[in-house]
């Protein structure tokens, strides 16, 4: 008799689990996923055409605040955790409420289920998010366009939409954002790349993105989302560490990711203190003494200082940084403090919508407005709540130009941030000892 079991994610890591490894296995009836972190995948269905012939209704998706009363009602035998970013109380939490309920609890080695790629592949990835992956993707992707390396993008998984149209999905210019309809989420990951003209993929069936990825070029970089390990089997495996975050090294997946990677950067270590950058090093090789090292400074620059400069300003941050990622603020609040802003506004009381549920639920987050926009209702929410803020400028802490898509009634100082390693080895002689073994 098949074993019942249930997948606790986020749209990510739970459907590629799912298709790498239970799709075709009779042995196995996956009776439901959870969803948790992401807004608005509640109560949707993976459809059959993404489910295969042993699920002819698909599969229901459930909030995971239903896990207790779901394992009972139906049967679950296991349940299987498949999401990223969670502290070790948390995972335990979950483990707990599932043995509480009859459910045996597990998880799955990231190996089992990654691709292997016909192309060698380079992934970033990170032990929190907002460590400085991005950072360090733009500092490789530069690297790889100077020695001219035909490579793409594949990025970790954003499952917002509609599952049966975004598959695959293949981006190659700024303008695809937006006739896909793209969240603010997905774009603060993909338009720097595509303003470059820089290939990028991402979807739901992982198999077939690689596939149509090794058709057209030489090299895959995995670019990861929150602390997931690669979903493809890295032959350069590069993990960002925070030394602000010190501890989280130990946290479910990033110790995986630090414990599996080639190269280690501890990133921020001109804004972090000496002793948390010496005491995260010491945690790290702990971790891995194999990695190579890095340590690096993430240098903040704005477009247009004059507008920071004894102003008024309200800081906009990249929302998974600063809500599970568990941060109370990022570059843009660093930005205006270090262009001497006169008063940086506490958004909070000005909260629109979405946001006074936003601030409630996390509650460490600091005199900052993060980013949610998965659906136009929030974008309002978010346009609404910048615009009720009497301010000078709004501080631009995300990748993503907002000013794009949102009507702002007030100036916006765009920030930018570049990496600059410390010492001797850095990632330029990493990326040419890697392409002297695979090009």
């Amino acid at each position: 008799m098949a074993k019942n079991i249930i997948i606790l994610g986020a749209g990510g890591r739970d459907f590629h689990t799912f298709i790498s490894l239970f799709r075709d296995d009779k042995e196995y009836n996956v009776v439901a996923f959870t969803a948790a972190q992401i807004p608005g995948i509640a109560n949707k269905v993976f459809p059959l055409t993404l489910a295969g012939s042993l699920y002819p209704q698909g599969i229901p998706i459930y909030d995971e605040s239903e896990l207790p009363s779901l394992i009972k009602k139906l049967k679950v035998d296991e349940t299987i955790l498949a999401y990223s970013d969670l502290l070790y109380d948390d995972v335990m939490s979950k483990a707990s409420i599932s043995l509480s309920n009859g459910s045996d609890f597990r998880l799955i080695s990231p190996e089992r289920t990654m691709i292997i790629s016909k192309k060698p592949v380079i992934a970033i990835t990170a032990s929190r998010t907002g460590a400085g992956k991005s950072t360090i993707s733009r500092k490789i992707v530069s690297l790889l366009r100077e020695k001219g390396i035909n490579f793409c993008i594949i990025r970790h998984p954003m499952a917002y939409g509609d599952f049966e149209k975004t598959v695959v999905v293949k981006m190659n210019k700024l303008e695809d954002v937006d006739k896909l309809n793209l969240t603010i989420e997905e774009k603060e990951e993909f338009e720097n790349y595509l303003k470059q003209n820089i290939t990028c993929f991402e979807g739901i069936d992982y198999f077939k993105i690689v596939k149509e990825a090794e058709k057209e070029f030489d090299l895959i970089i995995w670019d990861g989302g929150n602390n997931d390990a690669p979903f493809i089997k890295p032959n350069l495996w590069i993990t960002a560490v925070d030394p602000f975050r010190l501890g989280h090294e130990k946290s479910y997946p990033g110790e995986i990711n630090v414990r599996l990677a080639d190269v280690i950067v501890i990133t921020k270590i001109n804004t972090a203190s000496p002793e948390n950058v010496k005491k995260t090093r010491e945690n790290v090789l702990k971790l891995n003494q194999r990695a190579e090292i890095i340590e690096a400074s993430f240098e903040i620059e704005v477009d247009n200082p004059k507008l920071i400069e004894g102003k008024t300003v309200l800081v906009v941050e990249d929302g998974p940084t600063v809500t599970h990622g568990q941060v109370p603020y990022g570059a843009g609040y660093i930005a205006a403090l270090n262009y001497k802003a006169k008063e940086i506004v506490d958004p909070k009381e000005y909260a629109k919508g979405i946001f006074h549920e936003i601030y409630q639920k996390y509650q460490h987050i600091g005199k900052v407005l993060p980013t949610i926009g998965y659906n136009p209702d929030q974008l309002k929410d978010l346009e609404a709540t910048i615009n009720s803020i009497k301010c000078d400028a709004v501080v631009l802490g995300t990748t993503s130009d907002l000013s794009r898509y949102l009507k702002i009634n007030k100036p916006v100082v765009k920030v930018n941030y570049y990496l600059r390693e410390k010492g001797s080895k850095t990632l330029d002689t990493i990326i040419d000892s890697f392409i002297r073994k695979y090009f």
